[in-house]
């Protein structure tokens, strides 16, 4: 159950990094001589880090997975 919302959040995750990443680069090509802005920059950051947590988690479930089953087997 909680992988698939984890699996439902990691795209959704996915699709506010590009959008991010896009308005980085559109925010840069505007600003031509001109300094962007810091926060401009760290836009793309917060999707990143959510994606990381969550592709973290959705690595290690299979790994996770086997090793309580051994487990079990094991008892």
């Amino acid at each position: 159950m909680i992988a698939k919302w984890m699996r439902q959040s990691h795209r959704w995750f996915s699709m506010a990094f590009t959008f991010g990443f896009l308005a980085n680069v559109v925010a840069i090509m505007l600003a031509g001589s001109e300094p962007v802005p810091t926060w401009v920059y760290f836009l793309a950051l917060v999707p990143l880090f959510l994606l990381f947590g969550s592709g973290l988690y959705l690595f290690a479930v299979p790994y996770l997975s086997r090793w309580r089953s051994a487990r079990r087997v094991a008892s």
